[in-house]
């Protein structure tokens, strides 16, 4: 952690919801005038996407199994320096994943590639990680002590099994069958690396679909957000100062589920960010600011 460079991660699996947590984010940075460095967790895969197939084909014939939860197929050492040195300079390298044709447009490299690596902009007020790792505790890594707030999002798992489905599917053409294959064997990497690091987390966001989703490995249609809830638990109230009170006169048909955990529907899941986060991101450039002022005397 570092009062001069406060660093901000979400982590989550693909299709959690991080993204509505960009969002959020989004609207805070611009609201402050924020100046956020802005990693994408995706940057740090090993292999582009035709490199990971075929490390995935050789790794499936030698009875091994290679992901994207687990160090195989990550630099977790790439990450790990960025996170110490954003801590100690605010510095630090980056570069891209690119997903698809518009990216592609953006970043002037195929769907399927990484970029070349790149500094960060200067003078930035903080690091903001969106991706797989944020919490990771691992080996010699410890990227969970670099973060001065690290929030979770995650829906239930038959939820996220029936979004991978889906998505795979839609956008890349798998079936249900093959897109079923690779969720259980990335299982035991999402057992070892990613769920951990929900107890490590000040706040968890987690999407609760009110629809039967008995049966995720044959979807029929995937909740939407008139459908869920989002259960909310704070799990460091020190850092996290939540009126609660006041969120439940906010958010309409919100109700408290324990002393620490509040539910809402999760169409609000957005604003109730913006009305939990927001002061927390005040008082870390607060803390900056007058560290920076101490600083120069």
């Amino acid at each position: 952690m570092s009062k001069k460079h406060p660093i901000v991660a979400v982590t989550g699996s693909s299709g959690s919801g991080t993204s509505n947590v960009k969002t959020a984010f989004e609207f805070i940075f611009r609201d402050e005038g924020i100046k956020p460095a802005i990693i994408e967790g995706d940057s740090y895969h090993r292999y582009n996407r035709k490199d990971m197939d075929e490390a995935t084909r050789k790794a499936e014939a030698e009875n091994r199994s290679i992901t994207h939860f687990g160090p195989e197929g990550n630099l977790f050492d790439e990450l790990d320096a960025l996170f110490s040195g954003y801590a100690e300079t605010g510095n630090g390298r980056r570069r891209y994943y690119v997903h698809n044709e518009e990216e592609a447009l953006k970043q002037g490299s195929p769907p399927g590639t990484l970029t070349d690596w790149e500094a960060l902009e200067e003078n930035t007020d903080l690091l903001f990680y969106e991706g797989l790792h944020g919490g990771l505790v691992y080996d010699n890594f410890n990227i969970a002590q670099y973060v001065d707030l690290l929030i979770g999002v995650v829906p239930i798992i038959n939820l996220e099994w029936m979004q991978k489905i889906y998505r795979d599917q839609a956008v890349r053409g798998y079936t249900a069958e093959d897109a079923t294959k690779m969720i259980l064997r990335r299982l035991p990497d999402y057992v070892h690396y990613i769920t951990p690091q929900f107890s490590r987390t000040d706040i968890n966001f987690q999407r609760v679909p009110t629809i039967d989703t008995s049966n995720p490995f044959a979807p029929e249609q995937i909740p939407t957000n008139d459908q869920s809830l989002s259960v909310i638990h704070i799990r460091n109230p020190k850092k996290l100062q939540v009126d609660f009170r006041y969120l439940l006169e906010m958010l309409d048909g919100s109700v408290m589920s324990a002393p620490d955990t509040i539910v809402v529907p999760a169409g609000k899941n957005v604003f109730a960010m913006q009305l939990i986060i927001n002061p927390v991101i005040q008082r870390l450039m607060h803390e900056r600011e007058r560290s920076w002022d101490l600083s120069d005397k």
